[in-house]
């Protein structure tokens, strides 16, 4: 659950056009696997996750909004177990990409919250209702991420954690001290009626890095 709150400011220049075309497209999950064993070896029992991860899409495609976000969050906290980077990839930071997380069923928060994101995306919630959000957990005192959802840019936030299960508003979650968000679209700082935007074309090293993995798993 570590995460380096200090490194916000890296710069990794990515189109956003890039993005958008790797969400809208289909996945192929025959090629995903194959690309998969190729990179990382056989897939084991992440192939098993990685076929439950497909059905779940296919099955929700046309579930409310709602309903997927219940569904996608319910799937990885139950099919992914928390580690810590140093544990999993004997590294002190590490991102991996949602095949990666479901190869290991294992993740930290940052995995948890990506894997939730790009499989939102991929069922077609929009970009801007979608915030990967770094937060301080309190009663941990130690830096955290989750995914939070905006049915619009007004509403009170929804918070999809690995910490719980439940879905909660960001007003029932004193427990989290939100720092700072990002999507496709841009960064923001915490604040009101969603925040401040501060950034539309500067991006995490980490969150390139990620990106680049996936067009390597055959990713559109």
């Amino acid at each position: 659950m570590r995460v380096r709150l200090g490194k916000l400011w890296l710069i990794a220049i990515l189109p956003l056009a890039l993005l958008a075309g790797a969400l809208q497209a289909n996945w192929d999950f025959n090629l995903i696997s194959s690309r998969a064993e190729q990179l990382y070896g056989p897939l084991g029992e992440g192939r098993g996750r990685i076929d439950d991860w497909q059905r779940l899409l296919q099955e929700q495609a046309q579930a409310s909004e709602r309903d997927q976000l219940e569904a996608v969050n319910r799937y990885f906290n139950l099919r992914m177990r928390f580690r810590d980077d140093s544990q999993l990839w004997q590294v002190e930071d590490y991102w991996a990409s949602p095949v990666e997380a479901l190869m290991r069923g294992a993740g930290d928060c940052e995995d948890f919250a990506l894997a939730k994101y790009f499989s939102l995306r991929q069922l077609g919630v929009a970009s801007e209702k979608l915030r990967i959000t770094y937060v301080k957990a309190l009663r941990l005192n130690q830096a955290h991420m989750v995914l939070t959802y905006y049915a619009d840019p007004q509403a009170m936030p929804l918070v999809l954690d690995n910490l719980i299960d439940a879905i909660k508003p960001a007003s029932q979650r004193s427990d989290l001290l939100p720092v700072y968000s990002f999507n496709a679209e841009g960064l923001w700082l915490p604040g009101k009626a969603g925040g401040k935007q501060v950034s539309d074309s500067k991006r995490l090293s980490r969150w390139q890095d990620v990106l680049k993995k996936m067009r390597a798993e055959g990713f559109p």
